[in-house]
């Protein structure tokens, strides 16, 4: 185990883009294995719905493994390698933080969660949609329908990650901390996506429409 974390040291250090590029989509590839899993025992769980496929075996959908492994190829390395690396010198450089402090971790925690987060979930949702064949109508209503919930329930979370991982990783190995982090994550937005108008959803949105009906009020 050692001697493979030191090759993967030497080739980020060599080639710091493609190393995380590969990186990205073998997790993302591993992740979405665990979230079929997750959506095969959880359907099948779900005595009230009386499917015929419900008794079935679980097999991995290798097409679905591999549409998610280019998310990761195509989307989080090469955008989370320079975001990451990004955000770091902007604070240090523009905003003149010093590193490691209580400001500069709020500030990236807060930048992450406003600009990289929404925006990893919308591309996620998008190209997901697109990926199993929907057109753009079916896209857009998967969207408006999983994203918001998804945001609210990863704004409790991914903060705690992250304050973890500015305070304390170097910034070369932040994507591949949020990557293994993605393992669980793809599980947790596959199980969103499976639920589609669940009530917790609904009831989700229901929360934010009577906040912002209040706030213009």
């Amino acid at each position: 185990m050692l001697r493979l974390w030191k090759w993967y040291q030497n080739c980020l250090s060599v080639h710091p883009v493609k190393t995380q590029v590969i990186s990205s989509g073998l997790i993302w590839g591993l992740g979405d294995v665990s979230a079929q899993a997750v959506t095969h025992y959880t359907a099948k769980t779900q005595r009230h719905h009386h499917r015929p496929d419900k008794n079935k075996e679980f097999a991995i959908n290798w097409r679905r493994v591999a549409t998610t492994s280019l998310f990761g190829f195509a989307f989080v390395g090469p955008i989370g390698h320079f975001w990451y690396e990004g955000l770091d010198r902007f604070i240090r450089l523009r905003l003149q933080m010093q590193p490691k402090s209580l400001r500069f971790v709020a500030t990236k925690v807060a930048l992450d969660g406003i600009i990289f987060g929404p925006l990893d979930l919308l591309v996620f949702f998008t190209y997901m949609g697109y990926s199993t064949g929907k057109d753009t109508a079916q896209v857009v209503e998967g969207v408006k329908r999983d994203f918001l919930p998804a945001l609210i329930l990863e704004g409790g979370i991914w903060p705690i990650v992250q304050v973890a991982n500015f305070r304390y990783i170097p910034v070369r190995y932040q994507l591949l901390y949020v990557n293994f982090f993605c393992l669980l994550d793809s599980s947790f937005l596959s199980w969103i996506e499976q639920q589609e108008d669940a009530a917790w959803k609904q009831w989700l949105k229901s929360i934010v429409r009577l906040k912002e009906q209040k706030e213009q009020g």
